[in-house]
């Protein structure tokens, strides 16, 4: 499904024009600042909820081992269940699935939902590669996926009816607490009424079928799938089990933390908490879960902070758990993606740790301990240290996704001082050994992270940065020196005064400075926006991608002309040289990769032009190695089916791009019942008067001001511009050194015009431009062609590409990613022209030949339609 979507994307994305670079930077500069403003509402949440939060630590960290320990291993239970459910699910729908594979897409999909919206439905469409090797289809895995979840839904709502009923009888529950289940209850009749309605080709299934006519292939094998109803009643009892082993878990919260358990609240806690879950659409219900649950329990007769230590007990149990093991198993078999959203989640979760350590008060053995070694100032000034790396932390780590060198940089600079930071302000060595694990990370994924950074920018942030610190030291400290007492009640020395100047510049604060009037907030609050504005701008600076620029010498240029005379074998080779392209040359000079830049990706036209396969491949590695140097990836667009097998052996992908057509002149010919539609056509225009003409180079500039004319109007008729890379543009000094073959009405008006370019395959040729004006007969550009073929026989020529039509050629799909671009190609409105190219050039019957996209890792797939779209653009 993915590689299909981005495909279709591609081709819209090649009739708009993207988003310049700069304001793809203001977008994250946005969010930055969001975020920043919500990083700060935490951070004064937590400052004053600081009593409740001690109190929180002492009462998980005082819990019994031993009950710990049963709780982790109920929850291995846990994940079995999970696996049997999508085992059962599986087996449901007549598909096989085993629970070791199950039990892992249960963790990986449980991993990636804390981080997409709506992440227990959106999680269920990923990952079902390795279980499509296994022999399930796509269908089957999507419908399997659905009916595990369906199941999830329903098997809370069995639960809860009884222990609903039960609480009523006692009068213990809310009409609050009823209104959440009727919710879910209703949720739960809406889904069965919709799958109905689409398998009865009901009103649900017209109105998805007209907002969203691809989805038509999917249902219609959805109607011919029987769910065994045996299967689906033993995946409902698996998934009940989990509910029960829900409550377990909480009611095990209960007896770690000493309290007297009861099995009542723990079911009815649970169930509430589910229920919140099931409707909380971000982050697993982080946050909503824990709420729902404490409200319960407090309303049963718990303190504040015993209702919210127990939750999140639980949720150790039930959420961090988990999604610890998911983190193992991506970092067991690594994929590339996740190599970039593991540091990046680690570092978020380190920034935390930083900032709520150095809030929350030290344990005091510890600092009496650590003051027998380490002045008092030095233990304050680790503090903020933590703090202000806390705080870098938490924006360096979505910096981390983009694959920034300095972002990596940034990112281990900050665990080492975090490593330091809190063993010297406090001997926290659990804090520490957490940063000490990230900084094993950054170092074991560091060769993920090769996007450099622009060196005149970052020069520019550092210099702006060092004077803004300079500048606002001397306006912070003058300030402080002679403010007026009343201001602050202080009368501030010059220590004083640069000391409250460096606090509030990096943000940090101090405890003691409270500001008396408006005045004295608004100088606090001018020293806080000059740091923050400065600081940003610095990070901003130093991660501000670096593109590479570059230009062939005449030198490179002729060296690659040479190399396509003696080894071109692609009738692509001569856009190899357009003056788009930049060159890479292998050390031996016999190969050359052409290529152009867009982003941190270098896009090469299809393969290098190399002397043999061997001299190709070497040139594919050592070009991927300059690429790495230059902090680039590398993307091959339109390579033939037939030399797949040398990229698979680089450990490249690949996703279905279109088919090439190529003519075999010596067999086509016009005679036939098939053919009856071209020669009418023929007849028809050589009637009206009409002929083509060929004309020899050098072209003269009277033909070539009237072609110009054409093309302009051709242009313009139909709303298209010019594109390159693998095609041409009209190019007068080009055209004067090509064959053109013209259509001409009575008076020599040119209404239609071809240009022939070289063709590097032996006895095959090629043409760039067919254009025509807007008056120009029916049929005209069968007829140019059919004089070009004639023309091509006469020169000896075998054979004529006649070019690539994008996404066409899947006569029989299997997958759902087939089916999904067939029907698009086939019945979506934008694609039609792809339709039409198709059934023009099918006319010559021509043979059709597979081309691809080759990358390098899932990651690359993402940027692969945005950076197709910047490089065809002149």
């Amino acid at each position: 499904m993915i590689a299909s979507t981005l495909l279709i994307f591609n081709t819209r994305l090649a009739k708009k024009k993207f988003l310049p670079f700069n304001k793809e930077n203001r977008k994250l500069c946005v969010q930055f600042i969001i975020g920043a403003f919500f990083i700060g509402l935490g951070i004064w949440f937590i400052k004053h909820e600081t009593p409740e939060i001690i109190q929180i630590k002492n009462a998980v960290s005082n819990a019994t081992l031993l009950w710990v320990v049963v709780g982790l291993f109920i929850t291995i239970v846990y994940f079995v269940l999970q696996g049997l459910l999508y085992v059962a699910s599986f087996a449901a729908i007549n598909a096989k699935i085993e629970l070791k594979d199950a039990v892992i897409l249960f963790l990986k999909r449980n991993f990636i939902s804390v981080f997409l919206p709506a992440g227990g439905f959106s999680s269920l469409l990923f990952f079902n590669n390795a279980i499509k090797k296994k022999g399930n289809s796509e269908l089957q895995i999507h419908l399997a996926s659905g009916l595990y979840a369906f199941i999830g839904i329903l098997s809370v709502v069995l639960v809860a009816i009884p222990v609903f009923i039960y609480t009523f009888l006692k009068a213990t529950i809310g009409a609050s607490d009823w209104y959440a289940l009727l919710s879910i209850i209703v949720f739960i009749i809406v889904l069965i009424s919709i799958y109905r309605s689409l398998i009865a080709k009901g009103y649900m299934y017209t109105l998805l079928t007209k907002w969203l006519p691809k989805t038509e292939i999917f249902l219609n094998d959805i109607e011919n799938q029987i769910i065994d109803k045996r299967k689906f009643f033993i995946a409902v009892l698996y998934s009940v089990s989990i509910e029960i082993v829900g409550i377990a878990h909480l009611y095990v919260a209960m007896i770690a933390l000493h309290f007297e358990p009861s099995l009542l609240i723990a079911s009815i806690g649970y169930i509430i908490s589910m229920i919140f879950l099931i409707i909380s659409p971000f982050m697993r219900g982080l946050g909503a879960v824990e709420a729902s649950m404490s409200y319960i329990l407090i309303r049963y007769g718990f303190g504040n902070v015993d209702a919210i230590a127990i939750a999140f007990l639980y949720r150790i149990f039930e959420f961090w758990t988990p999604l610890f093991a998911g983190i193992l198993i991506f970092a067991s078999k690594i994929n590339k993606v996740l190599m970039r959203i593991i540091p990046a989640f680690l570092l978020l979760g380190l920034g935390i740790i930083n900032i709520i350590s150095v809030l929350t008060p030290a344990i005091n053995n510890r600092l009496v301990y650590l003051k027998n070694y380490l002045p008092l100032e030095a233990i304050h000034a680790s503090n903020y240290l933590v703090f202000t790396s806390g705080l870098f932390l938490l924006v360096t780590a979505s910096f981390m996704l983009k694959g920034l060198r300095m972002a990596w940089w940034f990112a281990l600079a900050l665990s080492i001082v975090s490593f330091v930071g809190n063993l010297t302000k406090a001997i926290d060595y659990e804090e520490a050994i957490i940063a000490f694990v990230v900084i094993l990370i950054l170092i074991a994924t560091r060769k993920e992270y090769y996007v450099k950074t622009n060196p005149k920018l970052s020069l520019l942030g550092l210099e702006t940065s060092i004077l803004s610190i300079i500048a606002v030291l001397v306006y912070g400290t003058i300030g402080f020196y002679f403010l007026d007492k009343k201001h602050f009640d202080i009368n501030f020395s010059l220590l004083q005064s640069i000391r409250y100047t460096l606090q509030n510049y990096f943000l940090v604060g101090s405890s003691n400075l409270v500001p008396l009037d408006s005045f004295a907030n608004h100088f606090l609050m001018s020293i806080k926006i000059s740091g923050f504005l400065s600081l940003g701008f610095l990070i901003y600076t130093l991660t501000n991608p670096y593109v590479i620029k570059n230009a062939i010498t005449d030198e490179e240029k002729k060296l690659a002309n040479e190399l396509i005379k003696k080894y071109g074998n692609s009738s692509l080779d001569y856009f190899k040289t357009y003056f788009d392209k930049l060159l890479f040359i292998s050390q031996n000079k016999n190969a050359f990769i052409s290529y152009r830049l867009a982003g941190n990706y270098a896009v090469v036209l299809e393969n290098p032009v190399a002397k043999n396969e061997q001299e190709m491949k070497s040139c594919i590695v050592e070009f991927d190695h300059f690429c790495y140097e230059c902090g680039l990836k590398s993307i091959y667009y339109r390579i033939s089916e037939k030399d797949l097998s040398l990229y698979q052996a680089l450990h490249k992908k690949h996703f279905f791009l279109g088919q090439e057509g190529i003519v075999n002149l010596s067999e086509f010919s016009l005679e036939g019942n098939s053919k009856k539609s071209l020669r009418n056509a023929m007849n028809k225009i050589v009637e009206n008067g009409f002929k083509t003409m060929i004309y020899q180079p050098p072209i003269k500039d009277g033909i070539l001001q009237k072609l110009e004319a054409v093309s302009d109007e051709w242009l313009k008729e139909t709303k298209r511009t010019e594109i390159i890379f693998s095609q041409g543009l009209f190019n007068i000094e080009e055209l004067k050194h090509q064959t053109i073959i013209t259509v001409e009405n009575k008076e020599e008006k040119i209404i239609a015009f071809l240009n022939i370019i070289p063709d590097s395959v032996n006895g095959e040729a090629t043409y760039d431009l067919i254009r025509k004006t807007a008056d120009a007969p029916n049929g005209v550009m069968d007829f140019i062609l059919i004089a070009l073929f004639n023309y091509l026989k006469s020169q000896n020529y075998s054979t004529i590409n006649l070019g690539l039509v994008p996404m066409s050629g899947i006569d029989n799909p299997k997958t759902i990613q087939d089916k999904s671009m067939k029907y698009a190609y086939e019945k979506v409105k934008s694609f039609s022209h792809y339709k039409g190219l198709r059934n023009f050039k099918e006319k010559f019957s021509p043979a059709w030949h597979n081309q691809y996209v080759i990358f390098s890792d899932d990651y690359d797939l993402i940027q692969v339609p945005r950076i197709l779209s910047k490089v065809i653009k002149p």
